[in-house]
Order: C-alpha cells, then sequence, then structure tokens
C-alpha cells in the first residue's frame, strides 16, 4: 500500500511541477503590432509575413494583429506605449530612437553609404548590433532592421539638382536633431514634424516640401500637393523592429526564440519587397505628375562635403566608442 501511495505522490508532484510550464506554453499571445504606414506599404508587408511566420511557428499560439497608418499613434507615442508594456510591438524608423539611444543618431549621418549592400552591412554587423544592444535598458528589445530605402526631397517649388537649390525652402523633417542640421546646412528651413500631420501641411502649404523614401511618398500620395521628385539620396533610412521588454520578459524562451526567428526570416522577404517596390515607384510617381530628377554623383559628393561639419558635430557629442566602430564599419564595407 505505502509504494502505491508513494507512487501516487510522485506522479502528482510531477505533474504539478510540469504543469505551470505546459500552461504557460499553450498559453495565447495576442500581440497588438503598429507602425505609421499604410496597409500596402512593404513594411506592412513585412508585419504580415512576421504574423504568417509566427502563427506557423507557434502552432497559431501567437496571434499578431497589425494597426497600420498611425492607428495607435504617432511613433514617440508608440515608443512610450512600448516602454509601458500597453503595446507589443512596433516598427519605427531608427531615427525616432535617437531621443532616447543618441547613437542611433549614427545611422542617419548625410551620405554614409550608397547602396543597399553598404547598408545591409552596416546595420546587420556589429554596429547595428551595439545599437540594439542599447535598448532594453530603455525598456525595449529589437529584433533586428527592416528596409525603408533612400530618403529624398519632393517639394513644390523646384527641382533639387544641387545644395543651392535647397536654400529658403520649408522642408518637413523628422523631429531628430542630425536631420535638422543637416538641412539647416543646405540653408534650407527644416520643420520637425509628426509623420501623421505632414499631408496636411503639405497640402495647406505650410511647409514646401519632405524628404522620404519613394515607396513612402508613392504610398501617401504626397503626388498630389508636390511637383518635384529629385533623387537626392541623402540618407539610407531603416525601420528597426521593437518588441515592449515588458512584454518580452513574460515570454518563454521558446516563444522568445520563435519571434526572434520569424523577424530573422521575415527581414529578407521585407527588405526584398520594399525595394522592388522603391524600383517601381520612381515610375508610377512619374506617371501621376510628379517631376523626377537625378543628382548627379559628384554634386552628392559636394553635398555630402557641406554636411560634414555636421556629421563631426555630432560624432563628438556621441560616445567616442560607438563613432570608432561605425567608423571603423564604414571603411570596411566601402572597400
Amino acid at each position: 500500500m505505502r509504494t502505491v501511495h508513494r507512487l501516487g505522490v510522485a506522479l502528482g508532484l510531477t505533474f504539478s511541477l510540469m504543469l505551470p510550464a505546459s500552461a504557460q506554453q499553450a498559453q495565447d499571445r495576442v500581440i497588438r503590432f503598429g507602425h505609421l504606414n499604410n496597409a500596402d506599404h512593404p513594411v506592412s508587408f513585412g508585419v504580415k509575413r512576421f504574423a504568417e511566420l509566427l502563427a506557423a511557428k507557434s502552432g497559431g499560439r501567437m496571434k499578431v494583429q497589425e494597426f497600420p497608418a498611425s492607428q495607435l499613434g504617432n511613433e514617440m507615442q508608440q515608443q512610450s506605449a512600448l516602454q509601458g508594456g500597453v503595446q507589443q510591438m512596433s516598427a519605427p524608423a531608427t531615427t525616432s530612437l535617437a531621443g532616447i539611444v543618441k547613437e542611433f543618431g549614427l545611422v542617419d549621418f548625410p551620405f554614409a553609404v550608397s547602396t543597399f549592400e553598404q547598408a545591409d552591412a552596416l546595420l546587420d554587423g556589429p554596429l547595428g548590433q551595439a545599437l540594439i544592444a542599447k535598448l532594453p535598458e530603455k525598456g525595449l528589445v529589437a529584433l533586428g532592421y527592416w528596409d525603408l530605402g533612400f530618403r529624398n526631397v519632393t517639394n513644390s517649388k523646384r527641382p533639387i539638382a544641387k545644395a543651392e537649390d535647397l536654400d529658403g525652402l520649408k522642408i518637413r523633417v523628422i523631429p531628430n536633431p542630425v536631420f535638422l542640421d543637416t538641412f539647416k546646412a543646405f540653408k534650407a528651413n527644416p520643420v520637425p514634424m509628426p509623420f501623421a500631420e505632414l499631408y496636411g501641411a503639405l497640402e495647406a502649404k505650410a511647409v514646401d516640401g519632405q524628404e522620404n523614401p519613394y515607396a513612402v511618398i508613392l504610398s501617401n500620395k504626397f503626388f498630389e500637393v508636390q511637383k518635384f521628385l529629385s533623387a537626392t539620396n541623402h540618407v539610407y533610412a531603416a525601420n528597426i523592429v521593437l518588441v515592449s521588454k515588458k512584454f518580452w520578459d513574460g515570454l518563454t524562451p521558446a516563444e522568445q526564440q520563435m519571434m526572434k526567428d520569424a523577424a530573422n526570416e521575415a527581414r529578407s522577404y521585407q527588405r526584398q519587397v520594399s525595394r522592388a517596390a522603391a524600383q517601381k515607384a520612381v515610375g508610377e510617381l512619374q506617371a501621376k505628375g510628379l517631376q523626377f530628377n537625378e543628382v548627379a554623383a559628384a554634386e552628392q559628393a559636394r553635398m555630402r562635403k557641406i554636411a560634414s561639419p555636421v556629421i563631426e558635430r555630432f560624432a563628438a557629442s556621441y560616445d567616442p566608442a560607438m563613432v570608432k566602430l561605425y567608423n571603423d564599419e564604414l571603411a570596411r564595407i566601402r572597400k
């Protein structure tokens, strides 16, 4: 009898120890994933692919609900919601993080990279990972970088073929010190403004122009309120896939790994879709009536030189080790 009793106790104890883990594993997770872009934008396609992959990996237990087009607020509002644990994920431009980790400004330095291959090598390599490592103490976890594209200037006044053409233009920029000072170096009048307010400001002529990647310009129909599109390619822009640390810390190691794997797999797809869309968008924007012009390579080099004091000034205020890593990585990828 005692043997049977002991066996029963042992089995009961084993079951009780197993139950919390199995119950936790079986728990359904609903992930609110917000972003600023419309549902026809490559960032949205990346979210959808991530959602499909995560659902497959988790047996349908981890469900992603997408909230595009600033439904959950602007970048700063969504960042606060992630830090507070109210929202689970977002995919803002890296520029929005410079307010909490100023070294993210390194990614915004003008004319740093000239090809997608260079951009990927910079962000997927040691520099990008060192920046990601600074986020958990700010309440955020990052799962990698997605493509947003090279930023280009549109305006309602004139084509931008040289630095002097920006003189006096009111250009909306991301509320980011590097962007503000870069356009001031070209004697433009930069106006920081949340993205959600931009179309209305262009329509009302409160600003003359703005700067964004081609797919963003097309998706948000800026061709309705702008006349000129100039391929300045002044900054390579990336989105960063963010997770609320409060939410992340509540996941099991297995769930965290599923999210990492899904994000890595979605990254290649998103970049491919985004770059194909950018190439296609130029022709579509021209068909919609925007006058398009290239900026000569020699003029881009000259613009880079004009902006170099901005780079030097900001670099002096950043962590010297991060600046050295940035410069070393640029030297490596430019070879």
